[in-house]
């Protein structure tokens, strides 16, 4: 492995990544049977991402992070969203069990079962 090479993601079962790829070729590089690249787009995840770079920038005077946030309108998109497929379905499942009024563990365990049903009928298919 070069000096620029990493290894992400193998056994990646829960939290988001962020990857700064202003060439366009970590998809390249990446293994898709169990996560999905996507865009940065949602408001809050942005400003998020914005955040963990100001403090990144302030702890160590990182010059390609100052360069990112001096043109974070264009910087923005090329962040890619590394994100376990397992991962994603657990937290969307657990928004639906929350918008229907659960909260807490009960949350939890409602969106568990809706993801096992979800996994038993795909693997019906």
């Amino acid at each position: 492995m070069g000096k620029r090479d990493v290894t992400l993601a193998p056994g990646m079962s829960g939290g988001i990544a962020y990857v700064y790829d202003p060439q366009g070729t970590f998809i390249d590089r990446c293994n898709l049977e169990m996560i999905l690249l996507e865009r940065v787009e949602d408001a809050e995840e942005v400003q998020e991402l914005k955040s963990m770079i100001e403090k990144h920038v302030n702890y160590t005077e990182s010059a390609v992070g100052e360069r990112v946030l001096e043109d974070w309108e264009h910087s923005l998109g090329q962040f890619v969203r590394v994100i376990p497929k397992d991962y994603k379905r657990m937290t969307q499942q657990i928004r639906k069990v929350q918008e229907n009024g659960l909260s807490g563990e009960a949350a939890l365990l409602a969106a568990f079962e809706a993801n096992m049903r979800e996994l038993a009928r795909a693997g019906n298919n």
